[in-house]
C-alpha cells in the first residue's frame, strides 16, 4: 500500500519530471540550432513547391555562381541608355572577375521592340540572355522568359533584389527602374506660374489651340489610370484632344523642340528625359513641373532571362547587380534619375515620397497596353506634327 506521504512524493516528482521536460523542448526549440533546422526546412519546401509549378530554385548563391563561372558570358538587349553599359560591366567585372566576356546593347523604340517581340515567338532571338520587357508589349514576353522563381529566391535572400521590383505572379520578371511624368515647357515663352498647377488646367480656353504638344505614345497620360480611374482618364485625354494641341511623337525630339523655343509646353514628359535634355541645352531655358497626382510607374518596363538564354546563372546575378545600390546609383547617375522608388534614397523615392501620387504597380502594368489603345481611340488616331 502506498501512504498519503509517498502519494504526494510521486505527485510532485511527476510534475517536476513534466516541468524539466517542457522545459528542455521550450530550449531546444528556442536554441539557434533548432532555428537553423526551422529555416532550413522551409527553404527546401519553397524550393520543392517551386519545382512542382516548373520554377528553377536555388538554395545558396553560392549555387548560382558555381553554375555562373561554367559560362563566363553574358548578352544583354537593355532598354536604358548606353552611358549606362559601361559602368554596369566594369562594376559587375570587379564583383564577378571570371565574367570576361559581356555585351550590353540598347533596344529604343516601339519598332524595334516590336520586331525583337517577333523574332522571339519565332525562336530567331537567339544569342541575347536578357531582354527589356517594354510596358506596352508585356503580356507577349511570359512565354518566352525562363521560369527562375526570382521572387522566392529573393524572399530567402538567396538573391539580394527588393521584392516589390518582381512580379508577384510571374516571380521571373523584375522592374528595377522606375518612370516620373512631368510637365516640360520653355520658361522664356511661358512664365513657371502660367504653367498649369493642375492636368484640368490644360482644358482651360487660353491652351486651345497648338499651345502645347501631345505625345501620341500615351504613356504619361495612361499614368494617371491607377488614381482616377480609366473613365475619368478617357474623358481627360479626349477633352485634351479637343484643344487641339500639337502632336509629336518621341520624348527626346520634343523635349528637344521645347528647348529649342519650338514650342512652349508639353504634357507628360518621361521625368528621365528632361534631366538629359537639360543637361544638353545650352539656354538654360527647358524648365520642368511636378503636378500632382504625379504619373508615376513604379513598375517601368520589365526585364527577363530568355528561355534560349546561353548564360542563365551570369543573367540572375546581373538582375541582381542591377537592383543592388550599386547597379542603382548608375543609373541615378547616368540615365539619369531613373533608379527604382524601391532603393531608399533614390533620386525619385526622395522627390515623391511626400506626394500625391499615382502608382502604376504590377497590376497595372499588365494592363498598360490596354490604357494605351483606349487613350489613342479617343484621341481620334491623329497624325504626328512634330
Amino acid at each position: 500500500m502506498i501512504n498519503a506521504t509517498q502519494r504526494r512524493r510521486a505527485i510532485r516528482a511527476t510534475v517536476f519530471g513534466r516541468t524539466i521536460g517542457s522545459f528542455a523542448i521550450l530550449m531546444l526549440l528556442l536554441s539557434p540550432c533548432a532555428h537553423a533546422v526551422a529555416a532550413s526546412l522551409d527553404l527546401l519546401k519553397a524550393k520543392q513547391d517551386a519545382e512542382t509549378r516548373g520554377y528553377i530554385f536555388f538554395t545558396t548563391h553560392n549555387d548560382i555562381i558555381a553554375m555562373a563561372k561554367k559560362e563566363v558570358k553574358l548578352r544583354v538587349s537593355s532598354g536604358l541608355n548606353s552611358p549606362n553599359f559601361k559602368p554596369w560591366i566594369t562594376a559587375f567585372k570587379q564583383r564577378y572577375p571570371f565574367v570576361n566576356d559581356i555585351h550590353v546593347e540598347g533596344i529604343q523604340g516601339k519598332d524595334a521592340h516590336q520586331r525583337f517581340t517577333m523574332e522571339m515567338k519565332a525562336g530567331e532571338a537567339k544569342g541575347w540572355d536578357i531582354t527589356q520587357i517594354p510596358i506596352e508589349l508585356s503580356k507577349e514576353y511570359p512565354p518566352h522568359l525562363m521560369k527562375h522563381d526570382i521572387l522566392g529566391m529573393a524572399k530567402y535572400g538567396i538573391l539580394k533584389i527588393p521584392t516589390k521590383m518582381i512580379h508577384p505572379v510571374e516571380r521571373s520578371i523584375l522592374s528595377y527602374t522606375t518612370t516620373i511624368h512631368v510637365i516640360t515647357y520653355n520658361r522664356k515663352l511661358i512664365p513657371e506660374d502660367k504653367v498649369p498647377a493642375q492636368w484640368e488646367d490644360f482644358l482651360k480656353p487660353e491652351f486651345k489651340g497648338k499651345k502645347f504638344v501631345v505625345d501620341l505614345r500615351p504613356s504619361g497620360l495612361a499614368g494617371l489610370v491607377p488614381a482616377w480611374g480609366l473613365e475619368r482618364t478617357l474623358d481627360f485625354a479626349r477633352r485634351i484632344a479637343a484643344q487641339q494641341p500639337i502632336w509629336g511623337i518621341g520624348i527626346s525630339r520634343i523635349n528637344t523642340a521645347i528647348a529649342a523655343g519650338e514650342y512652349s509646353l508639353y504634357v507628360t514628359s518621361n521625368f528621365s528625359s528632361v534631366q538629359r535634355a537639360m543637361s544638353k541645352d545650352p539656354t538654360g531655358n527647358l524648365s520642368y513641373k511636378i503636378v500632382e497626382p504625379v504619373p508615376t510607374r513604379v513598375i517601368d518596363d520589365g526585364i527577363g532571362i530568355l528561355n534560349t538564354a546561353e548564360h542563365p546563372n551570369t543573367a540572375l546575378l546581373w538582375l541582381e547587380f542591377l537592383a543592388s545600390p550599386e547597379g542603382q546609383e548608375i543609373i541615378d547617375r547616368y540615365e539619369p534619375l531613373r533608379a527604382s522608388v524601391f532603393t531608399p534614397g533614390s533620386s525619385i523615392e526622395q522627390m515623391i515620397r511626400s506626394r500625391k501620387q499615382s502608382i502604376v504597380d504590377w497590376e497595372h502594368f499588365a494592363s498598360s497596353e490596354e490604357y494605351h489603345e483606349k487613350i489613342l481611340a479617343v484621341y481620334g488616331f491623329p497624325k504626328a506634327d512634330k
